[in-house]
């Protein structure tokens, strides 16, 4: 074989598990479809290291969420990746509200998430004197990180172990061939690579690669459903010191306030739910008229946000595996177990918080295919 391990993806994910390879001694190729790493969702989102309530107790989400934010935040310091641990507020304006963020408050303890504490809407507005709100669930262990610092570390760490990471270089066909597979690679030098081992984190590409595994049952390949998320920027002096969440909504957290590593504010994303499950033809301008829905949602917990205030900034696309009314999908980390390819490892749905839980990702893609 021409490498022991090929990573299909340079996301955060995709960079995670190259380096938990390259680490223990594997020789390690990632092949990345564009001319950088993170262009995707890995570089389109809030930057959160989350805390790990929100998901149903045991699920993957859960596990690797709580798990790799642990680890998350001990790579950040040792490699000196920007980081910061501001906390967090889930805010309720309402009774209905207040019974979400107490569920979420009793999902938070069954997951062992630390230090999470109810408090009053009178302590949270002391805390915070531009917030409004009824009551809040208080979580210290979130934070924001410098994503393309993070995946830089990842990087580096791959290259100090010999491993490679290879840009523009598409994967268009892959052959399940005795001991492992043969990867054929497009772009302006087509080629094939041979590999013991295939690990697809193509996040919003994993099923058309998926697809591309020659004798790979169809079955197994899950439904995409895209979601776009689109972020607004905001003038002024920052009215907040820490995150502030609303009670979640269908298909996210709600239109939430994050802040940057400066303190910069920002608003988002809200969901937008896509006509089309193509990747390719995703639209990522932020369309300004969608201004008057986060006016709106922002105010039930912030009422002095004046006229004018907020931008259109970015957006990014998440590739759900569930659709608007339904149950949140699970991470789907679908190993040999499943499928019955020896060294195969498909990653669908890896959405938030797959930033968060990308080290813990990475240790179960490789446990998955130890042998």
């Amino acid at each position: 074989m021409d490498v022991d391990v090929v990573i299909v993806g340079a996301g955060a994910v995709g960079l995670a598990v190259a380096a938990e390879f390259a680490r223990l001694g594997h020789d390690v190729l990632v092949l990345e479809a564009a001319d950088g790493i993170g262009t995707g969702t890995s570089s389109r989102n809030s930057e959160v290291i989350h805390g790990g309530m929100y998901y149903p107790t045991n699920s993957l989400r859960h596990r690797m969420c709580v798990e790799g934010r642990r680890k998350l935040y001990a790579y950040l310091e040792a490699r000196g990746v920007p980081h910061l641990k501001r906390g967090k507020l889930i805010v309720a304006t309402s009774d209905t509200e207040t019974a979400k963020i107490e569920s979420i408050h009793a999902t938070g303890l069954k997951n062992d998430v630390e230090n999470l504490r109810l408090i009053s809407g009178a302590e949270a507005m002391a805390w915070e004197p531009n917030l409004r709100c009824t009551a809040a669930l208080w979580s210290p262990e979130t934070g924001i990180v410098d994503s393309h610092g993070y995946m830089l570390a990842l990087q580096g760490e791959i290259e100090d172990h010999g491993g490679s990471v290879v840009f523009e270089t598409p994967v268009t066909r892959i052959e399940i061939i005795d001991g492992g597979f043969r990867v054929m690679t497009g772009g302006a030098e087509p080629g094939a690579i041979t590999c013991q081992r295939l690990v697809n984190s193509a996040g919003l590409y994993a099923h058309q690669v998926a697809r591309s595994i020659e004798g790979y049952r169809a079955a197994l390949i899950p439904k995409l459903v895209l979601a776009k998320g689109n972020y607004f920027g905001c003038s002024g002096k920052p009215a907040f010191s820490r995150l502030i969440y609303p009670a979640p909504v269908d298909g996210g957290l709600g239109v939430h306030v994050t802040l940057d590593l400066v303190g910069r504010m920002r608003f988002g994303p809200d969901v937008e739910w896509l006509s089309t499950s193509d990747p390719a033809v995703v639209d990522y301008r932020v369309d300004a008229k969608r201004s008057d829905s986060f006016y709106a949602a922002i105010r039930r917990y912030w009422p002095g946000l004046s006229d004018g205030a907020i931008t259109a900034d970015y957006s990014g696309c998440r590739p759900k595996l569930s659709g608007p009314g339904e149950p949140a999908a699970d991470f789907r980390i679908d190993g040999p177990e499943l499928h019955g390819v020896a060294g195969l490892v498909n990653l669908f749905g890896i959405e938030s918080p797959g930033l968060t839980s990308s080290l813990a990702i990475a240790e179960e893609v490789r446990r998955r295919v130890a042998n």
